[in-house]
């Protein structure tokens, strides 16, 4: 914990207070939230970034989109524009968002928008010649505005919520309280052999409550990196000198995997959505090669010049899959 964050210690019972206060007002009415009669699925967090939110809404597009017209809403985290957009050919990170814009070049068959304004959103979506039949809500477990259908709640496998506390000196956005509004648990970025002992303590470490189910999942990186004009097998990087570069709230777990399979690199980190400036692209166009992450290749390709940088794709590879995606696909029966 840096200096600040202790010297900021006293406000935390405040920022606590006042948080717990909003909640309070959602759950007894006097604050309204708005249900929709179609399958509305939200992804969010406690804490303010790393849990793995993006391969999870990555996950469920892959899981539906062959079955159900999807969609996703974000807010569009540092967009250049305001208000409600739909995704399109002149689309970028910069009038999008990073995520969305990923999305939007994975999944050219589904529904890419984003807007501040969830509610607003929604109903601009609803009016579309071709509404989305099911509606992915990314990072909005605090909006409470929207009242998704199922709540799904990410923690860290190395960072559980049950261990932190509110800002500004711990990393959570709400009380821990807040998880009770979950129903469907999952602690991600997990040890793909994570025992069965070792699950059952955290179940119990996280209170898990009898409407609420607790499922795990490991990060799965791609044996491939990938540039603009071509690919490479990961396996080459074990001759070839490289500098990592992220900009994304939780870098370690990549960093670790590197460091595991015997690389030899340097690492650049940034801020979570840094802005690469020209200044910081010009340096990276010098470097012989650079391998980052598909969230910061999203915001860095149209600004590059060479083919030095690349990226390592991953997904979320959830323990019992079969399990989790029928309760997503018998929530959305279910209307």
């Amino acid at each position: 914990m840096n200096l600040l964050r202790k010297i900021l210690i006293p406000t935390v019972p405040v920022y606590q207070g006042i948080t717990w206060l909003r909640n309070y007002c959602f759950d007894n009415d006097i604050l309204k939230s708005k249900s929709y009669n179609f399958p509305v699925i939200c992804v969010g967090n406690l804490s303010v970034g790393g849990t793995g939110k993006t391969p999870m809404i990555e996950y469920l597009i892959q899981l539906l989109k062959e079955d159900y017209y999807v969609g996703t809403l974000s807010r569009g985290y540092r967009r250049e524009t305001k208000g409600f957009l739909l995704a399109d050919d002149t689309a970028t990170a910069k009038t999008v968002g990073d995520e969305p814009f990923q999305f939007y070049q994975k999944f050219s068959e589904i529904i890419v928008s984003v807007g501040e304004d969830r509610q607003l959103a929604i109903e601009q979506l609803l009016q579309l010649e071709k509404s989305p039949e099911v509606l992915l809500l990314d990072d909005a477990f605090q909006h409470r505005k929207v009242q998704a259908g199922l709540n799904i709640l990410l923690t860290s496998y190395n960072d559980l919520y049950v261990n932190d506390m509110v800002l500004p000196t711990g990393n959570l956005r709400e009380p821990k309280s807040g998880a009770k509004r979950a129903d469907l648990i999952i602690v991600t970025k997990c040890p793909e052999n994570i025992s069965v002992k070792e699950q059952e303590k955290i179940k119990d470490e996280l209170k898990i409550k009898s409407h609420q189910q607790l499922f795990f999942s490991s990060i799965s990186y791609a044996n491939e990196i990938i540039s603009k004009e071509k690919g490479m097998d990961l396996e080459e990087l074990k001759n070839k000198p490289f500098t990592l570069v992220t900009g994304i709230a939780n870098p370690m777990p990549l960093v670790d995997y590197l460091n595991k399979k015997g690389f030899n690199f340097n690492h650049e980190a940034y801020k979570d959505h840094h802005d690469f400036t020209a200044s910081d692209i010009s340096k990276l166009e010098k470097m012989e090669l650079v391998l980052t992450t598909e969230k910061d290749y999203v915001r860095l390709k149209d600004a590059l010049k060479g083919n030095n940088v690349f990226y390592l794709p991953i997904a979320s590879k959830i323990l019992n899959a079969e399990a989790f995606d029928n309760n997503i696909k018998m929530f959305i029966k279910s209307f």
